[in-house]
């Protein structure tokens, strides 16, 4: 029997969809589903609600659940995190403080000041659940969902020797729309995607080993697809290849779209699925859940019906090819850059196709990035570099010359205005950042 550790399994969403994925296989159906929170209160729920997909399919799986990560670790087969330090409340500074220096922040969970400091109290406890598993199930398989994606796992794995791989929907997600804009069946389409964690390229993109680019930059002249994602289209019209993530994502990661008033009226208001307003419109949504997620759990479980259907999610295919029928799986993972994208730095941490089979997870050779987006990627990556050493090494200077570097924050802002920001948010972040001189 395989056993599947979820760290932070109160996160309803992502522990559902992944269990259900999870027990759809047969090969890994009879399993031990451990479920770890360190909030009793969302761990009870989500323990019921993960009974009740294995009821309703009649799966014979074991489910257990609790608040000591080390039993719930013990001999684990796969691992999967999907934590959130410091909770919403603590969040909410890493896009209110940069806000109110002028710099509007959108998501603030990936990079840019937000990212970084998110980072900051983040990577700590992330090293001690890798330190854990290194203990307790040091064969284990390691799944990460959990944001700042590239600079976590450059942390981990610069740290232990640990096996574990990031995992983002935002590559199968933005194939699966450019399929729907050109009218392709998804079974038909083929691409070649990689970057760093939410700025990845379609380097390639065919229909029946033909180039839809043609197709898409014609899909995209169209008034109701251009304004689907703005920024996005904006971007692949003028840099030439597709980019992974939201359009409210992305217009943090670059100096074009968030600098002024009027470009965040004209591109990031009516077309991102995003608000830039007081708050991001992700720090609302989070905002509101606090107040409502126990409603949403009890009306999801008082439910007769679920749906049991398998999703497009990385991390059940990953087990079930290393674990489970063999079946290779590729799938787009965060790693360090060695000898994979020639012109990112090494060691960084990148986002490549890997394939997962019976003998691990081996990271496909990528080569160069185009020049119209390996300047762009570049700049990120190099910031998110010295972010972690500054992480790892307790470098307050270091936190600040990455900030100093980050394409939306030097638009907006002097030197001194940056350092004044980032003394700020150290300040709201001492308790959190025990390791600091602050």
């Amino acid at each position: 029997m395989k056993k599947f550790t979820f760290i932070g399994a109160g996160s309803f969403g992502f522990t559902r969809k992944l269990v259900k994925d999870i027990l759809s296989f047969p090969a890994l159906k009879e399993c031990e589903i451990a479920l770890m929170d360190i909030d009793k209160e969302r761990l009870s729920y989500i323990e019921k609600a993960v009974n009740k997909i294995v009821d309703h399919g009649n799966y014979p799986a074991e489910v257990t659940a609790t608040t000591d990560r080390k039993k719930a670790l013990k001999d684990a087969d796969g691992v999967l995190i999907t934590i959130l330090q410091g909770g919403v409340q603590v969040w909410r500074k890493d896009i209110e403080i940069p806000k109110k220096y002028g710099v509007d922040i959108n998501v603030g969970d990936t990079r840019g000041p937000a990212g970084i400091f998110r980072a900051l109290r983040t990577i700590p406890e992330m090293l001690d659940i890798a330190r854990d598993v290194e203990k307790y199930c040091p064969q284990a398989m390691v799944l990460n969902y959990t944001n700042p994606m590239a600079m976590l796992i450059r942390a981990i794995q610069v740290e232990t020797d640990i096996k574990i791989t990031g995992l983002c929907h935002s590559v199968q997600g933005t194939a699966a729309m450019l399929a729907n804009w050109i009218g392709a069946p998804m079974e038909e389409v083929t691409y070649f995607c990689a970057g760093i964690n939410h700025l990845a390229w379609f380097l390639e993109y065919e229909w029946n080993g033909q180039d839809a680019y043609p197709l898409i930059r014609e899909a995209v002249q169209k008034e109701e697809i251009y304004n689907e994602e703005q920024v996005r289209n904006e971007m692949f019209l003028h840099l030439d290849y597709y980019v992974t993530e939201s359009s409210g994502h992305n217009s943090e990661y670059n100096p074009w779209f968030r600098k002024r008033e009027d470009l965040i009226e004209k591109y990031c208001t009516h077309g991102t699925g995003w608000n830039p307003g007081e708050y991001a419109y992700i720090l609302k949504e989070y905002l509101k859940r606090e107040d409502t997620w126990e409603n949403d759990i009890k009306e999801w479980l008082a439910k007769d019906e679920i749906d049991l259907e398998r999703g497009n999610e990385y991390a059940a295919y990953i087990f079930n090819a290393l674990m489970g029928d063999g079946e290779k799986f590729e799938f787009n993972g965060n790693l360090r850059n060695f000898g994979l994208i020639d012109n990112l730095p090494r060691g960084c941490c990148v986002e490549v196709p890997v394939i997962a089979s019976p003998r691990g997870i081996d990271p496909l050779h990528v080569g160069k990035l185009p020049a119209a987006v390996a300047n762009l990627t570049n700049v990120n990556a190099r910031c998110e570099e010295l972010a972690v050493e500054g992480a790892l090494e307790g470098n307050k200077r270091k936190i600040f010359h990455a900030i100093t570097m980050d394409p939306l924050t030097s638009a907006v802002l002097s030197l001194a205005e940056i350092e004044e920001m980032v003394n700020e948010m150290f300040a709201f972040n001492k308790d959190w950042l025990p390791h600091f001189d602050i």
